[in-house]
C-alpha cells in the first residue's frame, strides 16, 4: 500500500464502505456453510460435553453445561473472524483477482479496516446464533453485559487481526491450514473453553497464562458469571496489547504489501 494513500477509512471519498460492504456479502452469500455450520458444530460440543460431564459444578456453584456456554460462543466468534479474512485473502491471491483490489486508491488503514470490521461482524453473528441456540439449554446470567462486549469485540479483531497475517504470510491452502491446525486451533482449545484452568495441575496451570487466547476466555465469561479466574482488569490489558501487538504487525505488512504487490 502507498504511504501517501493513509488516509483514514472514514474520509469523504474513500472506498471503505464499498470493501466493508463486498467482504460482507462474501461470507453473508454463503451462510449456510460461514454461519449455520459452525453454530451447528458448537451446539454438538455442548450436547456431548454436557451430557458427559452433566451434573459438574465449576466455580462451586456453577452447572457445568451453563458453564460451558460463554465459552464455545467466545470459541465461535473467534474460530470464525480468523476464517473470515484468512480465507478471503487466500482465495483472493489463489483466483488472482486480489489484483482488482490492489488496483483500487485504497490506503493500507482502509485495506485493514474493512477486512477486519468484516471479520467481527461475522464472528459477533455466528456468536449470537451459537449463544441464541445454546440458551435453550441452559440459560446463562449476564452479570456485565459491557464486559462480554468489550472481549467480544475485542478477540474477534485480534483473530480477524491474525487471519489477515495467515492469508498474507500464506502462498497456499496449505501454509494456511497449518497456521489454523498449529497454532489457532491447539491455543483456542487449550484456552479455558471446556474447564477452569484451576482444575489443572499446577505446571498446565503456568503454561496457560502464555496463552493469550486464555484470557479472551476468562474475560468474556466473567461477563456471564461475575467470576474468572483472573482479574478482568489484568485480561483486558493483556488482550488490549495484543490487539495493538497484532494490529501493528497487519498494518506494517499492508503497508510494505508484503507478498500482495509481488
Amino acid at each position: 500500500m502507498k504511504p501517501i494513500l493513509n488516509k483514514l477509512p472514514i474520509s469523504y471519498g474513500s472506498g471503505f464502505p464499498t470493501l466493508l460492504r463486498k467482504e460482507i456479502k462474501r461470507f453473508y452469500k454463503v451462510a449456510f456453510q460461514t454461519v449455520a455450520a459452525p453454530v451447528l458444530t458448537a451446539v454438538l460440543y455442548l450436547m456431548i460435553f454436557g451430557h458427559v460431564l452433566e451434573g459438574k459444578e465449576v466455580y462451586g456453584r456453577l452447572n457445568y453445561t451453563a458453564f460451558l456456554i460463554p465459552g464455545l460462543v467466545m470459541m465461535s466468534v473467534l474460530q470464525n473472524a480468523f476464517a473470515n479474512t484468512s480465507s478471503s485473502l487466500i482465495q483472493s491471491k489463489v483466483t488472482g483477482n486480489l489484483v482488482f483490489v490492489l488496483l483500487a486508491p485504497f490506503s493500507h488503514l482502509e485495506f485493514y479496516a474493512a477486512y477486519v470490521l468484516a471479520a467481527v461482524f461475522r464472528g459477533i453473528v455466528v456468536g449470537a446464533g451459537v449463544l441464541l441456540i445454546t440458551a435453550w439449554f441452559a440459560m446463562p446470567s449476564f452479570e456485565y453485559p459491557l464486559w462480554i462486549m468489550v472481549f467480544a469485540l475485542l478477540g474477534a479483531a485480534i483473530l480477524g487481526s491474525m487471519g489477515l497475517i495467515a492469508g498474507i504470510w500464506a502462498d497456499k491452502y496449505d501454509q494456511l491450514a497449518a497456521f489454523q491446525n498449529f497454532i489457532i486451533m491447539p491455543a483456542t482449545m487449550l484456552s479455558g473453553v471446556f474447564y477452569s484452568i484451576h482444575s489443572l495441575p499446577a505446571a498446565w496451570q503456568v503454561v496457560s497464562h502464555f496463552n493469550p487466547f486464555f484470557y479472551m476466555i476468562d474475560g468474556f465469561r466473567y461477563g456471564f458469571f461475575g467470576v474468572s479466574d483472573i482479574s478482568p482488569w489484568n485480561s483486558l490489558a493483556i488482550v488490549a496489547c495484543f490487539f495493538v501487538a497484532v494490529s501493528v504487525i497487519a498494518l506494517r505488512l499492508l503497508q510494505k504489501g508484503y507478498k500482495l504487490r509481488n
